[in-house]
């Protein structure tokens, strides 16, 4: 599903709401999830999963295409946990 069949979904779910109003409150959803995931924050929401960041070390890598050694600066990526509804769903399990 991409953000635009999530925000129609919602929208026939809702008929209460506008489209507009609906992709508004989509829009700060996943802006409040970036926005305290940047401040190394964590998102729990429970039933779905836990979102984190986690730090990568500086390395040297390589560029594919030349073979050439490149500096990769440390960095903080998104990680995700699904929590334990989501996995027994996933495993056939009825949650």
């Amino acid at each position: 599903m991409i953000r635009s069949e999530l925000i129609q979904k919602l929208a026939e779910e809702n008929p209460g709401l506008s489209l507009p109003e609906v992709e508004k409150i989509v829009d700060l959803f996943f802006r409040e999830i970036v926005d305290r995931l940047s401040t190394g924050g964590r998102v729990e929401l429970r039933g779905f999963g836990a979102f984190t960041t986690r730090a990568r070390d500086a390395r040297t890598g390589r560029n594919p295409r030349t073979g050439e050694q490149v500096p990769v600066d440390a960095k903080r990526v998104p990680y995700f946990k699904p929590g334990k509804e989501m996995r027994e769903r996933l495993n056939g399990k009825d949650a």
